[in-house]
């Protein structure tokens, strides 16, 4: 998987720490969801993290430390550690509503009177777009329509707006304005841009790539393909526009001073980033394709499932995945088969489609697991398969 790539097709015994405590580990099919701890940290990133752990320091030095190396590696103004990237959300969001005080503290006591309205396209609504809320601001939806309407942008920006919201997946690219043109109607009007990139990564440019179209910054998870801490995320972008976020943030005492950074953290987001910077991400997606081709051949040799390959995975990255279907008349319930894999040892945790399918996504199994998944999904099947009886 991401962060711990290598070995053979043997599957180490892991999660000793967690069945101390009686709860099991779980293989990961999903993906990089934080409900499921995001990522596994890679060697360099411990190693960092512990050596954080070693001294006290100024946070808000590091900070400024951190950041500035942050923003060389890519190729940004700016750049800074927030507490998540719905942490960056949410002091992105202040930041734009007090873009134009005098000293870029957002207060509750003022919010009557500052820009409060966030314009976002439905198609780009994502669970997370609370933390807007969350801050004071309120959300604009556009594109109920399902299609891309310039004019409907154009109308709905104004005095009242604090900043255009933009979710980049590539797989909505025909739904919504393109990013350039949304940033060219906001800079008339002095209005600012935010990319939601939280699961936006591969391709790494991305890292660089949406602020250098315009947008005034991006926002990335520290825990998802980065494989850093977990509770990091990574927000590049204008050094202004950052420099009035870090006033709302920690270790101050603004509002956004509960969603604490810790010294390892920003250290092991650093060494994140590195990290990442320096993978072979062409090996590593031969890896992936591996991992998925294992499950399609698997499901030949079978009569019960089919499997297909994925280009892009949950969130539209350009991660391949497995798409696993019952066939009719299996005698199994998708959804009574997907609860059998989690429910007991070895639990397996996989997406859930639309409609009788999942997914299996390969960046975050361990070398090897992709056959304890293939072997544990013939197991349930056979057993649910309907018995042979003479007419």
């Amino acid at each position: 998987m991401i962060g711990d790539r290598g070995g053979d097709a043997g599957v180490p015994e892991t999660g000793g720490i967690y069945r101390r405590l009686g709860v099991e580990p779980i293989i990961n099919g999903r993906s990089t969801f934080t409900i499921l701890g995001g990522s596994l940290m890679p060697p360099a990133v411990l190693d960092a993290m512990r050596q954080a752990a070693d001294s006290f320091v100024d946070l808000s030095e590091l900070e400024e430390a951190v950041g500035r190396r942050l923003a060389d590696l890519t190729h940004n103004e700016a750049a800074f550690v927030s507490g998540g990237a719905a942490a960056g959300l949410f002091l992105g969001a202040a930041a734009a509503m007090a873009r134009d005080t005098e000293d870029g503290v957002l207060r509750l006591a003022d919010l009557g009177s500052l820009p409060r309205e966030f314009v976002i396209h439905q198609a780009h609504r994502v669970p997370y777009d609370l933390a807007i809320e969350q801050a004071g601001g309120r959300l604009v939806v556009i594109g109920r329509a399902g299609q891309p309407d310039e004019g409907e942008l154009v109308d709905v920006l104004g005095a009242a707006t604090a900043a255009i919201v933009y979710v980049p997946k590539a797989h909505l690219a025909q739904d919504v304005l393109p990013l350039d043109l949304v940033v060219e109607h906001a800079r008339t009007l002095g209005i600012p841009v935010i990319v939601d990139a939280a699961a936006q990564l591969p391709p790494v440019e991305n890292l660089w790539r949406f602020t250098r179209s315009g947008a005034d910054v991006a926002l990335f998870s520290g825990g998802k393909a980065l494989c850093g801490p977990a509770s990091s995320g990574l927000v590049v972008g204008s050094a202004r526009f950052i420099e009035r976020m870090t006033r709302n943030a920690f270790p101050l005492q603004g509002l956004g001073r509960p969603m604490k950074v810790g010294k390892e953290d920003m250290v092991g987001l650093l060494a994140a980033v590195e990290w990442y910077l320096e993978l072979d991400h062409e090996a590593l997606t031969r890896e992936y394709e591996m991992s998925v081709d294992y499950l399609v051949r698997w499901a030949r040799r079978r009569v019960d499932v089919t499997v297909a390959r994925e280009a892009l995975g949950e969130a539209g990255q350009p991660t391949p995945r497995a798409h696993v279907s019952l066939r009719h008349g299996t005698g199994q319930d998708r959804d009574e088969l997907l609860a059998s894999l989690r429910a007991t040892p070895p639990r397996i945790d996989l997406l859930a489609d639309p409609d009788r399918g999942f997914y299996v996504a390969p960046e975050t199994l361990r070398p090897g697991e992709e056959k304890v998944i293939a072997r544990r999904l013939a197991d349930l099947l056979e057993a649910a398969r309907p018995p042979i009886t003479d007419d």
